[in-house]
Protein backbone atom coordinates (compact mmCIF):
# COMPACT_ATOMS: atom_id res chain seq x y z
CA UNK A 1 0.00 0.00 0.00
CA UNK A 2 1.19 3.63 -0.68
CA UNK A 3 2.39 5.07 2.66
CA UNK A 4 2.06 8.91 3.36
CA UNK A 5 4.24 10.17 5.76
CA UNK A 6 3.24 13.32 8.23
CA UNK A 7 6.43 14.72 8.68
CA UNK A 8 6.49 16.74 12.54
CA UNK A 9 9.90 18.62 11.85
CA UNK A 10 8.81 22.18 13.89
CA UNK A 11 8.63 25.49 12.46
CA UNK A 12 11.93 25.71 10.40
CA UNK A 13 11.96 25.95 6.56
CA UNK A 14 13.19 23.22 4.87
CA UNK A 15 13.42 21.69 1.27
CA UNK A 16 11.07 19.17 -0.03
CA UNK A 17 14.76 17.14 -0.24
CA UNK A 18 15.66 17.81 3.50
CA UNK A 19 12.68 16.50 4.62
CA UNK A 20 12.59 13.30 2.35
CA UNK A 21 16.09 12.76 3.89
CA UNK A 22 14.86 13.41 7.26
CA UNK A 23 12.21 10.69 6.66
CA UNK A 24 14.66 7.98 4.88
CA UNK A 25 17.43 8.41 7.81
CA UNK A 26 14.14 8.02 10.34
CA UNK A 27 13.41 4.93 8.59
CA UNK A 28 16.42 3.21 9.08
CA UNK A 29 16.68 4.06 12.29
CA UNK A 30 13.65 2.18 13.54
CA UNK A 31 14.52 -0.20 11.42
CA UNK A 32 17.49 -1.07 13.95
CA UNK A 33 15.28 -0.24 16.57
CA UNK A 34 13.56 -2.67 18.70
CA UNK A 35 9.46 -1.68 18.45
CA UNK A 36 6.52 -2.88 20.36
CA UNK A 37 3.72 -3.43 17.90
CA UNK A 38 0.05 -2.81 18.98
CA UNK A 39 -3.21 -3.12 17.52
CA UNK A 40 -6.66 -1.01 17.95
CA UNK A 41 -6.83 2.53 18.75
CA UNK A 42 -8.08 2.15 22.40
CA UNK A 43 -5.90 3.87 24.88
CA UNK A 44 -3.92 5.85 21.91
CA UNK A 45 -3.33 8.55 23.65
CA UNK A 46 -2.02 6.78 26.77
CA UNK A 47 0.41 4.79 24.75
CA UNK A 48 2.45 7.69 23.20
CA UNK A 49 2.55 9.26 26.33
CA UNK A 50 3.73 6.13 28.15
CA UNK A 51 6.15 5.63 24.64
CA UNK A 52 7.78 9.20 25.01
CA UNK A 53 8.72 8.62 28.69
CA UNK A 54 10.06 5.46 28.05
CA UNK A 55 11.90 6.37 25.03
CA UNK A 56 10.22 3.22 23.31
CA UNK A 57 9.28 3.07 19.63
CA UNK A 58 6.32 1.98 18.49
CA UNK A 59 3.69 0.53 16.00
CA UNK A 60 0.58 0.57 16.05
CA UNK A 61 -1.94 -1.50 13.24
CA UNK A 62 -5.51 -2.26 12.48
CA UNK A 63 -6.81 1.61 14.02
CA UNK A 64 -10.56 1.28 13.50
CA UNK A 65 -9.87 -0.52 10.11
CA UNK A 66 -13.31 -2.15 10.36
CA UNK A 67 -15.48 1.12 11.40
CA UNK A 68 -17.43 3.21 8.39
CA UNK A 69 -14.41 6.12 8.81
CA UNK A 70 -11.51 3.92 9.81
CA UNK A 71 -8.26 5.54 11.11
CA UNK A 72 -6.81 8.35 12.85
CA UNK A 73 -9.57 10.74 14.49
CA UNK A 74 -8.72 14.72 14.31
CA UNK A 75 -7.90 15.06 17.80
CA UNK A 76 -5.05 12.21 17.41
CA UNK A 77 -3.81 13.79 14.85
CA UNK A 78 -3.65 17.08 16.54
CA UNK A 79 -2.13 15.33 19.70
CA UNK A 80 0.77 14.09 17.25
CA UNK A 81 1.53 17.56 16.61
CA UNK A 82 1.45 18.81 20.32
CA UNK A 83 3.99 16.08 20.84
CA UNK A 84 5.87 17.51 18.13
CA UNK A 85 5.93 20.81 19.80
CA UNK A 86 7.22 19.48 23.23
CA UNK A 87 9.55 16.93 21.69
CA UNK A 88 12.70 17.32 19.26
CA UNK A 89 13.51 14.95 16.56
CA UNK A 90 10.10 12.66 16.94
CA UNK A 91 9.34 11.25 14.07
CA UNK A 92 6.02 9.96 12.61
CA UNK A 93 4.67 7.95 9.78
CA UNK A 94 0.65 7.18 9.00
CA UNK A 95 -0.10 5.06 6.37
CA UNK A 96 -3.02 6.36 3.81
CA UNK A 97 -5.97 5.04 5.37
CA UNK A 98 -4.69 6.41 8.48
CA UNK A 99 -4.92 2.69 10.33
CA UNK A 100 -1.39 2.25 11.07
CA UNK A 101 0.90 4.51 12.65
CA UNK A 102 4.73 4.26 13.48
CA UNK A 103 6.15 6.34 16.37
CA UNK A 104 9.19 7.13 17.10
CA UNK A 105 9.22 9.32 19.90
CA UNK A 106 11.79 12.28 20.59
CA UNK A 107 13.47 13.93 23.49
CA UNK A 108 11.26 16.40 25.54
CA UNK A 109 12.13 19.73 25.49
CA UNK A 110 9.73 21.76 27.03
CA UNK A 111 10.34 25.54 26.54
CA UNK A 112 8.84 29.01 26.82
CA UNK A 113 5.91 30.67 25.54
CA UNK A 114 5.01 27.70 23.19
CA UNK A 115 1.20 27.76 21.51
CA UNK A 116 -0.97 25.20 20.22
CA UNK A 117 -4.25 25.28 19.11
CA UNK A 118 -6.43 21.56 19.98
CA UNK A 119 -8.89 19.96 17.64
CA UNK A 120 -12.24 20.78 18.36
CA UNK A 121 -13.31 17.35 18.80
CA UNK A 122 -12.19 17.03 22.05
CA UNK A 123 -11.60 19.32 24.90
CA UNK A 124 -8.31 20.91 26.34
CA UNK A 125 -8.51 18.27 29.10
CA UNK A 126 -8.39 15.20 26.79
CA UNK A 127 -4.26 16.94 26.36
CA UNK A 128 -3.67 18.53 30.19
CA UNK A 129 -3.09 14.63 31.55
CA UNK A 130 -0.35 13.76 29.37
CA UNK A 131 1.39 16.70 28.39
CA UNK A 132 1.71 17.68 32.69
CA UNK A 133 3.67 14.59 32.21
CA UNK A 134 5.65 14.62 29.69
CA UNK A 135 6.30 18.43 31.03
CA UNK A 136 8.15 17.24 34.42
CA UNK A 137 10.21 15.24 32.81
CA UNK A 138 11.06 17.88 29.87
CA UNK A 139 14.87 19.37 29.73
CA UNK A 140 13.29 22.77 30.47
CA UNK A 141 10.56 24.07 32.65
CA UNK A 142 6.92 24.46 30.32
CA UNK A 143 4.79 27.26 29.56
CA UNK A 144 2.60 26.53 26.97
CA UNK A 145 -1.26 27.99 26.01
CA UNK A 146 -3.98 25.69 24.80
CA UNK A 147 -6.73 27.33 22.51
CA UNK A 148 -10.18 25.16 22.23
CA UNK A 149 -12.94 24.01 24.36
CA UNK A 150 -12.06 24.15 27.96
CA UNK A 151 -15.28 22.78 29.00
CA UNK A 152 -17.16 19.55 27.72
CA UNK A 153 -18.99 16.78 29.64
CA UNK A 154 -16.63 14.53 27.82
CA UNK A 155 -13.21 14.76 29.56
CA UNK A 156 -12.19 16.95 32.85
CA UNK A 157 -12.50 20.27 32.88
CA UNK A 158 -9.45 22.90 32.93
CA UNK A 159 -11.09 23.53 35.95
CA UNK A 160 -10.88 20.44 37.69
CA UNK A 161 -7.26 20.02 36.68
CA UNK A 162 -6.74 23.23 38.28
CA UNK A 163 -8.54 22.56 41.80
CA UNK A 164 -7.48 19.08 41.96
CA UNK A 165 -5.29 17.00 39.35
CA UNK A 166 -2.31 19.63 40.16
CA UNK A 167 -3.01 18.93 43.84
CA UNK A 168 -2.55 15.50 42.93
CA UNK A 169 0.86 15.77 41.69
CA UNK A 170 2.24 18.26 44.14
CA UNK A 171 2.01 15.22 46.22
CA UNK A 172 4.33 13.27 43.94
CA UNK A 173 7.50 16.11 44.95
CA UNK A 174 6.57 18.46 42.37
CA UNK A 175 7.51 22.41 43.62
CA UNK A 176 4.02 23.85 44.11
CA UNK A 177 5.11 27.13 43.50
CA UNK A 178 6.20 26.34 39.85
CA UNK A 179 2.75 23.80 38.99
CA UNK A 180 0.11 26.37 37.63
CA UNK A 181 -2.73 26.86 35.25
CA UNK A 182 -4.80 29.86 34.19
CA UNK A 183 -7.74 29.92 32.23
CA UNK A 184 -7.73 33.00 30.15
CA UNK A 185 -10.88 32.47 28.60
CA UNK A 186 -13.71 29.92 28.63
CA UNK A 187 -14.86 27.80 25.10
CA UNK A 188 -17.39 25.66 24.71
CA UNK A 189 -18.59 23.42 21.95
CA UNK A 190 -19.01 23.18 19.16
CA UNK A 191 -16.83 26.22 18.26
CA UNK A 192 -14.24 26.70 21.55
CA UNK A 193 -12.67 29.47 21.64
CA UNK A 194 -11.34 29.31 24.95
CA UNK A 195 -7.50 29.97 26.08
CA UNK A 196 -5.18 28.61 29.10
CA UNK A 197 -2.06 28.50 30.15
CA UNK A 198 0.02 26.02 31.52
CA UNK A 199 3.09 26.02 33.12
CA UNK A 200 4.83 22.82 34.54
CA UNK A 201 7.91 22.61 36.17
CA UNK A 202 10.81 19.95 35.61
CA UNK A 203 11.78 17.42 38.43
CA UNK A 204 14.47 15.07 38.55
CA UNK A 205 12.56 11.83 40.31
CA UNK A 206 9.04 11.77 41.45
CA UNK A 207 8.63 10.84 44.99
CA UNK A 208 7.34 7.74 45.78
CA UNK A 209 4.14 7.61 48.14
CA UNK A 210 2.43 6.19 51.01
CA UNK A 211 -1.19 7.21 50.50
CA UNK A 212 -4.20 5.21 51.90
CA UNK A 213 -5.47 7.19 54.84
CA UNK A 214 -9.06 8.84 53.29
CA UNK A 215 -9.88 11.54 55.92
CA UNK A 216 -12.95 12.89 56.41
CA UNK A 217 -14.46 15.62 54.55
CA UNK A 218 -13.82 19.17 55.59
CA UNK A 219 -14.84 21.47 52.82
CA UNK A 220 -16.12 21.51 49.73
CA UNK A 221 -15.30 24.22 47.01
CA UNK A 222 -16.71 24.44 43.59
CA UNK A 223 -17.07 27.22 40.51
CA UNK A 224 -19.92 27.90 38.34
CA UNK A 225 -19.46 29.48 34.84
CA UNK A 226 -21.63 30.85 31.76
CA UNK A 227 -20.32 32.10 28.21
CA UNK A 228 -22.70 33.87 26.39
CA UNK A 229 -25.98 33.28 28.21
CA UNK A 230 -27.02 35.00 31.53
CA UNK A 231 -26.33 33.95 34.88
CA UNK A 232 -29.26 33.63 36.32
CA UNK A 233 -27.78 29.62 34.76
CA UNK A 234 -24.99 29.70 37.74
CA UNK A 235 -27.57 30.87 40.34
CA UNK A 236 -29.73 27.54 39.65
CA UNK A 237 -26.88 25.62 39.54
CA UNK A 238 -25.16 26.74 42.64
CA UNK A 239 -28.55 27.24 44.12
CA UNK A 240 -29.19 23.26 43.41
CA UNK A 241 -25.87 22.24 44.76
CA UNK A 242 -25.61 23.87 48.05
CA UNK A 243 -29.05 22.63 49.18
CA UNK A 244 -27.49 19.26 49.16
CA UNK A 245 -24.58 20.05 50.59
CA UNK A 246 -25.78 22.53 53.26
CA UNK A 247 -27.28 19.50 55.18
CA UNK A 248 -23.97 17.64 55.19
CA UNK A 249 -21.54 20.05 55.48
CA UNK A 250 -20.69 23.73 56.71
CA UNK A 251 -18.05 24.99 55.00
CA UNK A 252 -19.29 25.24 51.06
CA UNK A 253 -18.40 27.77 48.93
CA UNK A 254 -19.13 28.13 44.86
CA UNK A 255 -17.90 30.73 43.40
CA UNK A 256 -19.20 32.08 40.25
CA UNK A 257 -16.89 32.66 37.05
CA UNK A 258 -19.71 34.86 34.66
CA UNK A 259 -17.75 35.55 30.93
CA UNK A 260 -18.37 37.71 28.37
CA UNK A 261 -16.91 39.38 25.27
CA UNK A 262 -13.85 37.79 24.11
CA UNK A 263 -13.58 35.47 27.14
CA UNK A 264 -16.80 34.11 26.50
CA UNK A 265 -15.37 32.08 23.60
CA UNK A 266 -17.75 31.39 20.64
CA UNK A 267 -20.34 29.50 22.02
CA UNK A 268 -23.36 29.68 24.39
CA UNK A 269 -22.80 26.88 27.33
CA UNK A 270 -22.82 26.62 31.13
CA UNK A 271 -20.86 24.24 33.90
CA UNK A 272 -20.16 23.54 37.49
CA UNK A 273 -16.94 21.62 38.94
CA UNK A 274 -16.88 20.46 42.39
CA UNK A 275 -14.21 19.31 44.40
CA UNK A 276 -14.24 17.92 48.22
CA UNK A 277 -11.04 18.62 50.43
CA UNK A 278 -10.51 16.07 53.18
CA UNK A 279 -8.91 16.57 56.79
CA UNK A 280 -5.96 13.88 55.22
CA UNK A 281 -5.43 15.98 51.69
CA UNK A 282 -7.77 13.84 49.54
CA UNK A 283 -9.45 16.01 46.67
CA UNK A 284 -12.65 14.43 44.91
CA UNK A 285 -14.00 16.33 41.81
CA UNK A 286 -17.12 16.10 39.69
CA UNK A 287 -18.04 18.36 36.82
CA UNK A 288 -20.30 19.01 33.98
CA UNK A 289 -20.64 21.23 31.16
CA UNK A 290 -23.64 21.82 29.18
CA UNK A 291 -23.56 23.17 25.21
CA UNK A 292 -24.78 23.84 22.16
CA UNK A 293 -24.39 20.22 20.14
CA UNK A 294 -21.06 19.16 19.58
CA UNK A 295 -18.79 17.63 17.04
CA UNK A 296 -18.12 13.95 17.56
CA UNK A 297 -14.95 12.68 17.41
CA UNK A 298 -14.94 11.91 13.51
CA UNK A 299 -15.83 15.98 13.36
CA UNK A 300 -19.26 15.19 12.81
CA UNK A 301 -22.09 16.48 14.39
CA UNK A 302 -23.95 14.48 16.51
CA UNK A 303 -27.21 13.08 15.30
CA UNK A 304 -29.16 12.98 18.05
CA UNK A 305 -29.55 15.98 20.18
CA UNK A 306 -29.91 14.76 23.76
CA UNK A 307 -32.24 16.36 26.41
CA UNK A 308 -30.87 19.81 28.27
CA UNK A 309 -31.55 19.37 31.91
CA UNK A 310 -32.86 22.60 33.78
CA UNK A 311 -29.56 24.62 35.35
CA UNK A 312 -30.70 23.77 38.86
CA UNK A 313 -30.89 19.41 37.67
CA UNK A 314 -27.61 20.03 36.50
CA UNK A 315 -26.67 21.08 39.78
CA UNK A 316 -27.96 18.22 42.09
CA UNK A 317 -26.82 15.89 39.18
CA UNK A 318 -22.85 17.17 40.11
CA UNK A 319 -23.14 17.21 43.93
CA UNK A 320 -25.06 13.49 43.50
CA UNK A 321 -22.41 12.36 41.93
CA UNK A 322 -19.63 14.17 44.04
CA UNK A 323 -21.01 12.42 46.84
CA UNK A 324 -20.87 9.02 44.77
CA UNK A 325 -17.37 9.68 44.68
CA UNK A 326 -17.19 9.58 48.13
CA UNK A 327 -18.80 6.71 48.89
CA UNK A 328 -16.99 4.91 46.91
CA UNK A 329 -13.77 5.83 49.16
CA UNK A 330 -10.01 6.42 47.79
CA UNK A 331 -7.41 8.62 48.07
CA UNK A 332 -8.73 9.92 44.48
CA UNK A 333 -11.60 9.84 42.41
CA UNK A 334 -12.50 7.44 39.78
CA UNK A 335 -11.22 9.86 36.93
CA UNK A 336 -7.85 10.28 38.77
CA UNK A 337 -7.19 6.72 39.11
CA UNK A 338 -5.19 5.96 35.50
CA UNK A 339 -2.75 9.17 36.74
CA UNK A 340 -2.26 8.34 40.03
CA UNK A 341 -1.40 4.79 39.23
CA UNK A 342 1.08 6.50 36.28
CA UNK A 343 2.69 8.54 39.12
CA UNK A 344 3.40 5.73 41.52
CA UNK A 345 4.51 3.94 38.41
CA UNK A 346 7.59 6.67 37.38
CA UNK A 347 8.55 7.58 40.26
CA UNK A 348 11.88 6.35 42.13
CA UNK A 349 12.48 2.79 43.22
CA UNK A 350 10.89 2.36 46.16
CA UNK A 351 7.25 1.08 47.12
CA UNK A 352 4.60 3.41 46.06
CA UNK A 353 0.96 1.89 48.16
CA UNK A 354 -2.53 3.68 47.61
CA UNK A 355 -5.86 2.92 48.02
CA UNK A 356 -8.29 3.46 45.67
CA UNK A 357 -12.15 2.73 45.36
CA UNK A 358 -13.56 0.45 42.50
CA UNK A 359 -11.33 0.43 39.53
CA UNK A 360 -11.85 2.02 36.48
CA UNK A 361 -11.95 0.46 33.16
CA UNK A 362 -9.66 3.72 32.26
CA UNK A 363 -7.58 2.27 35.70
CA UNK A 364 -7.39 -1.17 34.59
CA UNK A 365 -6.17 -0.83 31.21
CA UNK A 366 -3.64 1.83 32.55
CA UNK A 367 -2.21 -0.56 35.09
CA UNK A 368 -1.26 -2.97 31.66
CA UNK A 369 -0.08 -0.45 29.68
CA UNK A 370 2.23 0.47 32.71
CA UNK A 371 3.17 -3.05 32.26
CA UNK A 372 4.05 -3.47 28.97
CA UNK A 373 5.75 0.14 28.59
CA UNK A 374 7.97 0.17 32.07
CA UNK A 375 7.55 -3.33 33.65
CA UNK A 376 6.21 -2.37 36.54
CA UNK A 377 3.66 -4.22 37.92
CA UNK A 378 1.00 -3.47 41.11
CA UNK A 379 0.05 -6.16 44.04
CA UNK A 380 -3.42 -5.50 44.01
CA UNK A 381 -5.31 -6.02 47.79
CA UNK A 382 -8.85 -5.60 47.93
CA UNK A 383 -10.21 -4.33 51.49
CA UNK A 384 -13.41 -5.79 52.07
CA UNK A 385 -14.10 -3.76 55.16
CA UNK A 386 -14.17 -0.84 53.12
CA UNK A 387 -14.68 -1.52 49.77
CA UNK A 388 -11.70 -0.13 48.44
CA UNK A 389 -8.86 -1.38 46.75
CA UNK A 390 -5.16 -1.19 48.54
CA UNK A 391 -2.15 -0.95 44.98
CA UNK A 392 1.13 -1.24 45.98
CA UNK A 393 4.57 -1.20 43.34
CA UNK A 394 7.90 -0.13 42.96
CA UNK A 395 8.22 2.67 40.85
CA UNK A 396 10.38 2.65 37.64
CA UNK A 397 12.77 4.53 38.44
CA UNK A 398 12.38 7.41 35.52
CA UNK A 399 15.17 9.90 35.86
CA UNK A 400 15.07 13.40 34.25
CA UNK A 401 18.52 13.20 32.10
CA UNK A 402 18.09 16.31 30.25
CA UNK A 403 16.67 18.52 33.35
CA UNK A 404 19.35 21.13 33.36
CA UNK A 405 21.27 21.45 37.18
CA UNK A 406 21.44 25.28 38.51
Amino acid sequence: MVKKVIRFLGFKKTSEKEREKKASREKKKMGKTMKMRMKGSQNLRQRLLLSTLSSTPIVIDDIRADEMIPGLRPHEVNLLRLLEIVTDDAFVEVNETGTQLKYKPGIIMGGKNLVHTCSLSRSIGYYLEPLLLLGLFGKKPLSIRLKGITNDPRDPSVDTFRSTTLNIIKRFGVPAEDLELKIEARGVAPNGGGEILLTVPNVKTLSAVHWVEEGMVKKIRGITFSTRVTSDFEHSMRFAARGIFNNLLPDVHIFQDHRVGAQAGKSPGYGISLVAETTTGCYMSADTTVSCERPDETGELDVEKKERLPAEDTGVEVASWLLQEIEKGGVVDSTHQGLLFLLCALSEQDVSKVRVGTLSPYAVETLRNIMEFLGVKFVIKPDPLTGTVILKCTGSGLINLSRKLS
